[in-house]
């Protein structure tokens, strides 16, 4: 079964996303393989595991395969001992705006000082409002990806 994952990345201005979001939480994340044609990410939120598969994005950089399961918080321990040099870590806020949610990063460690939003789609061309503390569209640039910040952190640019 193919799964698909349509959606765009902005950087945000300020941090007025707070005070509207409806949930929060932490995310540690490190890369099993970070090349593009198969990103393997492992998760840990909470007391919960998860291992994604992601390819290629198109052209636009808007839609790509994604491919998700949910494993033990174990086993994602075990998992992020042996991912890639470089771990993300992350505070994410859950912001409803009309038929969407915005999913708020603010990066800790390396990346600390970067806040991105992303906003899931059903399809590319759909649109939606944008909160006022929506900044400069980044979908498709490489170096915001996850998969690049640990290996390029945000602090060295």
């Amino acid at each position: 079964m193919k799964n698909k994952e349509i959606e765009r990345k902005f950087l945000v201005l300020n941090h007025e996303f707070k005070k509207e979001a409806f949930k929060k939480e932490r995310i540690i994340q490190g890369f099993l393989s970070s090349v593009p044609e198969r990103t393997v990410r492992i998760r840990l939120i909470a007391d919960s595991g998860f291992i994604t598969v992601k390819g290629i994005g198109n052209e636009s950089g808007t839609t790509r395969f994604e491919w998700e399961r949910e494993i033990s918080r174990q086993e994602a321990e075990s998992l992020l001992e042996i991912c890639e040099p470089g771990i993300i870590d992350k505070e994410r806020y859950f912001v409803q705006l009309g038929g969407y949610i915005f999913e708020i990063d603010e990066f800790a460690l390396d990346n600390k000082g970067l806040v991105m939003a992303e906003v899931e789609l059903k399809n590319e061309d759909d649109s939606f409002e944008k909160p006022h503390w929506l900044g400069e569209e980044v979908t498709g640039q490489k170096k915001y990806y996850n998969s690049s910040l640990v290996k390029y952190p945000f602090r060295n640019w």
